[in-house]
């Protein structure tokens, strides 16, 4: 029972960390980026990774550890789809995560560099685009605690 609260609390402090750091990519990017906005994209985008990362770790210790068992788990349609979304999102993800690495690297090699803002609002429709998907996300886990699996 006491593995089941741990992992919930586990659980819901991760998605709010990674929501938290979404939101901050997007302000940040509707700013304009200079070397110190850069270096905190870059940090706040490693923390996303790690922080999915471990929610992914957190989230299946649910399935095979908590106290519905994974068969409620792997029948339920609803998680398939959250399952999937968040796949979604981590792909998505991809794309900002590199574009932030070539602008530190062209910044480290021309101090002056500084990404068009084109590609900055590029970049933050892509991130609020995550931020949608985290909603729908929400959204299928509510389905998933309350309908179970057809």
């Amino acid at each position: 029972m006491l593995t089941d609260l741990t992992l919930a609390i586990l659980h819901h402090l991760l998605i709010f960390g990674l929501v938290a750091m979404l939101v901050t990519q997007s302000v940040l990017l509707t700013r304009p980026i200079d070397s110190g906005a850069l270096k905190r994209l870059s940090g706040v985008d490693r923390g996303y990774g790690i922080t999915a990362l471990l929610l992914l770790v957190v989230g299946f210790s649910r399935v095979f550890h908590g106290i519905k068992g994974y068969d409620f788990y792997l029948h339920n349609p609803w998680f398939h789809a959250k399952v999937g979304a968040f796949v979604l999102v981590g792909v998505l993800s991809i794309w900002p995560t590199l574009r932030f690495l070539r602008w530190r690297k062209a910044m480290k090699a021309d101090p002056g560099f500084l990404p068009s803002t084109a590609e900055a609002t590029g970049m933050a429709r892509i991130v609020r685009f995550e931020l949608m998907l985290v909603g729908v996300i929400f959204v299928l886990a509510a389905s998933m605690a309350r309908f179970g699996g057809f």
